[in-house]
């Protein structure tokens, strides 16, 4: 499913109205409608109260007309508008007008003294009061109203987005509403997906309000969900070769969870050979934990790194297979970071680099673009702020924008961990991936989401869709993982564990999940 920026969905309004001629008056009585359904569906009507806090903008003229279709169908409603109805325009004005007319409590808000009763003796509570338009932190009588319906604990519906939620990136303008609910319209925004936007919107329903496809399914929309492509069964007639060759460049005497999770989660999750090129000196332990990895022992420095004089067999074992993972566990070892320095331009077969390979070539990031085969990079934040020289903080804001520039300049897949990972390609199609939990930001699950991208690549996905489904399989096995043992205390071996249920169930389950966007995004 497509995701917009709030700039995006205002052109979809127009161009709705004006080539499709919508008349706006229909996409506003479509998204009351939809709100209203999925109140119905979700809570119920007749009979219960409800409060509705309505902005002067398109937002609550949303929401006036929820007011009218709860109000039909049994429910007793009180309007509180924040701000002068003087000030109402077009459709808004034209709903509210409506509204005046109806058996409905309307009271302009001036003091928050005013909802402390009702919000007390309410049933439920419709937020539409800014929507996607706010441009600046709330505050005043705004704040208050944020602050006293999340502390009322009401059930709320927020609608579009929740009032404070940044449309474009997701984050909280001084005070956000937190809803149980949020009914969206067209397409999902950004701030609807993002982290924490997403925490606070509850279960997100989307609905198109009668835009034609044509529309909300554009190129020129660059964002979606991360949505599963079908897995192949494998067939009668084959041998491990059939399912890929994967050179691991991985660990050090520090490091022995790293290239093990790597190269055993390939296997696990349907690769065919993983071979770990590891220091020599820790082979034999390596060997004793996975005897399924083929192993290659490499010369090493003195801290019991990879060593530079280990260049050239490695270049020569490249070459062998179908693709390359350089990074996990190689620690910071000076020569060793210059080894993959070295390697990175020459490497002539597809190359994801992970963990400490990203901090090597974050010290020259050029020698990106001058390699002709596909690289994937897998940075977290902190590894995004070296590779981009961003303060942290910065790329939170804007994940999105940073992402398009950086994959673009780099002629690289980048996938930015994190909650709802990031997945970018130099073409600036990004995706949002919807699988994962917060139990998976454990030690190591990031070794086994690079093993799970390879093998996806083995299997038979092009390259740009195995970084893709390797990003989606790795947290439907962290999802199935917390189902059965819980969220708390998963470690990687369990994410790696769980690969091939994962596999399984995603075969198995494959139209289900495409339904409802993996249990996340419903469509009303």
């Amino acid at each position: 499913m497509k995701v917009s920026s709030v700039e995006e969905i205002r052109n979809l309004d127009k161009g709705a109205i004006e080539k499709f001629k919508i008349p706006d008056a229909i996409l506003m009585e479509n998204a009351g409608q939809a709100v209203y359904f999925v109140i119905h569906n979700e809570f119920s009507i007749k009979g219960k109260r409800f409060i509705i806090f309505c902005g002067i903008g398109n937002n609550g003229g949303d929401g006036f007309v929820v007011a009218r279709k709860l109000l039909s169908n049994g429910g007793i409603v009180t309007v509180f508008l924040l701000g002068d109805s003087e000030k109402l325009t077009g459709c808004a004005k034209v709903n509210f007008d409506i509204l005046s007319t109806l058996p409905i409590q309307i009271e302009r808000l001036t003091s928050v003294e005013q909802i402390t009763s009702p919000l007390l003796y309410c049933d439920a509570v419709v937020d539409a009061i800014f929507g996607t338009g706010l441009t600046r932190d709330i505050g005043g009588i705004y704040k208050e109203v944020v602050e006293l319906v999340n502390e009322s604990k009401k059930t709320v519906f927020s609608v579009d987005i929740p009032s404070g939620v940044n449309g474009d990136n997701g984050q909280i303008m001084g005070s956000a509403v937190r809803a149980d609910y949020t009914v969206t319209f067209g397409l999902p925004k950004l701030g609807n997906l993002l982290f924490p936007g997403f925490d606070l919107g509850g279960k997100l329903h989307v609905t198109h309000i009668s835009f034609p496809p044509s529309l909300y399914n554009t190129d020129k929309i660059k964002v979606e969900t991360n949505d599963p492509l079908p897995i192949p069964k494998r067939e009668n007639d084959t041998h491990k070769g059939s399912y890929g060759k994967v050179l691991f460049i991985a660990g050090s005497s520090q490091y022995l969870g790293a290239p093990y999770f790597s190269a055993l989660s390939f296997l696990k999750a349907g690769g065919g050979l993983a071979y770990l090129a590891s220091p020599e000196s820790i082979t034999n332990f390596l060997a004793n934990k996975g005897s399924e990895i083929v192993f290659a022992p490499q010369k090493e420095t003195d801290k019991g790194s990879l060593s530079i004089k280990a260049k050239d067999q490695l270049l020569e074992f490249s070459d062998r297979v179908d693709m390359v993972v350089m990074g996990p566990g190689l620690s910071l070892h000076d020569e060793t970071q210059e080894l993959v320095r070295e390697l990175t331009p020459e490497i002539k077969k597809p190359l994801i680099i992970d963990g400490d390979g990203i901090t090597a070539i974050s010290k020259d990031i050029d020698i990106i673009k001058k390699r002709k085969e596909v690289t994937i990079l897998t940075p977290h934040f902190g590894e995004m702020s070296r590779i981009t020289k961003t303060d942290i903080g910065e790329i939170n804001k804007n994940k999105v924008s940073i992402l398009f520039k950086t994959c673009k300049e780099l002629n690289a897949t980048l996938i930015l961990k994190g909650a709802h990972t990031l997945i970018g390609y130099p073409d600036e199609r990004i995706f949002i991936n919807m699988s994962g939990n917060p139990g998976m930001a454990t030690a190591g699950s990031g070794d086994v989401l690079v093993g799970t991208i390879a093998a996806m690549f083995g299997i038979g996905f092009s390259i740009e869709e195995s970084a893709r489904m390797g990003v989606f399989i790795h947290g439907l096995a962290g999802d199935l993982a917390m189902r059965d043992i819980g969220e708390d205390g998963i470690i990687a071996g369990d994410i790696m564990n769980y690969l091939p249920e994962a596999v399984r169930y995603c075969q198995e389950h494959f139209e289900d999940i495409i339904k409802n966007i993996y249990e996340s995004i419903y469509i009303v």
